[in-house]
């Protein structure tokens, strides 16, 4: 083979492979949220009351993203609540386990992930709820929307430390 035969050869090569994209797996969400946060929001039960919530959240992220250990520990004038959970990342979908200490509950999370935006469904024996999380850069919002509960909706609105 000639030096400009296999010169040809070798940009054709290379331009093949620039014209067809790899078929990488989606980046998880969870990199983004990893770290110390801190911020506020409300808390709105049933009878329309709303209080303001002081909220903590540490996100702990391992294996390039794929697992999650988080804590988000809130409180108002009247609630508290601490809540734990594992979750894994696997091509969009997310699925884990979640206590809250001061309940005594725990249960199951399951959802999907793309990009920025978590959705998922928290299960339990006593306590089910959809939860929303958006993360950009430095902000992070949150929303809780608990089932067949005192407490309709939790709106959270995060800063990084």
């Amino acid at each position: 083979m000639s030096r400009s035969t296999l010169a040809k050869a070798s940009l054709v090569l290379s331009l093949g492979l620039l014209a067809s994209p790899l078929q990488a797996a989606p980046a998880s969400p969870f990199l983004a949220m990893a770290g110390s946060w801190s911020g506020g929001g409300t808390l709105t039960t049933s009878d329309g009351g709303q209080e303001q919530l002081r909220c903590r959240a540490n996100y702990d992220v391992a294996g390039d993203g794929v697992q999650l250990r988080l804590s988000l520990k809130c409180a108002s004038q009247s609630y508290a609540f601490d809540l734990a959970g594992d979750v894994e990342y696997r091509g969009g979908a997310i699925s884990g386990a979640w206590t809250e200490s001061s309940r005594n509950a725990s249960g199951t999370i399951s959802g999907h992930a793309a990009g920025d935006h978590v959705e998922a469904a928290a299960r339990g024996n006593n306590f089910s709820a959809n939860l929303s999380l958006t993360t950009r850069g430095g902000r992070q919002s949150v929303s809780i929307r608990p089932q067949q509960s005192s407490v309709t909706d939790v709106s959270l609105a995060l800063a990084r430390h």
